[in-house]
């Protein structure tokens, strides 16, 4: 089978501590950091004041000589969003290579298991009920909430077998509660009346006027979910052998599956709740870097997370600067992503 379209294979796994491929590793990592970086600086110069890109530069790094709208343009209008959408697509693209590998399935990503809609619900039940707890970021905190809800019903719903958390387990759980609250989502559209637009739009994905705030609790939990990955992942590599033959090797795999599962859910959850719903990112990433760079997990990780940046990025550059209308950017990254992944797919038949 093509790995461009299936889980990690157990390649990385017989030779965990051999990598998984020849091509060289520091190169992409090098070449990719430059790439988000230089995408983050004329991302910031695009927009309806074209700013040139010597004096982003400056602007960043604190000239004073320059016109103070300007600076307020750079780091209080686009920095914060363009920032927040690299984050954003980084967490998502390594929440999809946790989920992908700990579910050994290839269709697995951040909302596999429900989070999406959890978030969803929260999101929607904030802004129906009005809730003003915590001023503007009230709806961010309930999106969060409940995403971590719904992570808490699904390990308890594929858990009360008692034969632990089985791959199968965990999807058809997801799938059952994710279910349940799509329906209840329909119910609150349906009594939201004036407020169902804004429901609508917080569920077709955003980034606009997002603040350093949204970039502050992204980051968070986006870094240290990463730093946890990479430590566990020779023992993801050895769960993709199955989980009794990672347990022949030492690996203590409800442990580890329970917190790569959680570590993975947060990020994913810290990310639609700052977003709102943004489908392919975390599904589309992880099958092209492995095809680029093999399935060891200590590899796969910190490119998936660069490329992930670049792609959500890339896609809310091109909504927010040269489309002449802005596009919600879960519409646009469904729109590019679906026939990329038809496209990945039909490839895959065929050989």
């Amino acid at each position: 089978m093509d790995d461009k379209l299936q889980a990690p294979s157990a390649d990385a796994a017989h030779h965990p501590d051999r990598p998984a491929t020849r091509r060289p590793f520091l190169p992409f990592l090098l070449g990719l950091s430059l790439l988000l970086g230089g995408l983050i600086l004329a991302a910031t110069g695009m927009g309806f004041m074209k700013i040139p890109l010597v004096k982003v530069v400056e602007i960043i790094l604190g000239a004073d000589h320059l016109d103070p709208v300007l600076r307020t343009v750079v780091f209080d209008v686009r920095l914060p969003r363009i920032l927040t959408a690299a984050m954003v697509g980084g967490g998502l693209a390594l929440a999809g290579v946790v989920f992908q590998g700990l579910l050994l399935n290839p269709l697995a990503d951040p909302y596999t298991l429900g989070v999406s809609s959890g978030a969803a619900f929260g999101a929607a039940l904030a802004l129906l009920c009005n809730l003003t707890f915590w001023g503007a970021y009230s709806v961010t905190a309930c999106a969060f909430i409940g995403a971590l809800l719904t992570l808490f019903l699904v390990l308890r719903l594929a858990g009360s077998a008692g034969k632990g958390l089985s791959s199968n387990n965990l999807i058809l759980a997801g799938i059952i509660i994710a279910a349940i609250l799509s329906a209840a989502i329909s119910m609150i559209k349906f009594l939201a009346d004036e407020q169902v637009a804004v429901i609508i739009f917080w569920l077709m994905g955003s980034f606009t006027s997002k603040t350093w705030s949204d970039l502050l609790l992204v980051t968070v939990f986006a870094l240290p979910g990463m730093a946890l990955i990479l430590f566990f992942a020779r023992e993801l590599n050895l769960l993709s052998l199955g989980t009794r033959a990672a347990a022949s090797l030492g690996v203590d795999t409800r442990k580890v599956t329970l917190l790569l599962l959680v570590a993975a859910t947060l990020v994913a959850a810290a990310c639609v709740a700052v977003s709102g719903i943004i489908g392919f990112v975390g599904l589309l990433v992880p099958h092209l870097v492995r095809g680029l760079i093999g399935p060891d997990n200590r590899r796969l990780v910190p490119l998936a997370f660069l490329c992930g940046a670049l792609l959500l990025l890339s896609a809310d550059t091109v909504t927010r600067a040269l489309l002449p209308r802005e596009v919600p950017i879960g519409v646009l990254t469904a729109l590019i992503g679906g026939p990329f992944f038809c496209w990945i797919y039909q490839r895959r038949l065929q050989r």
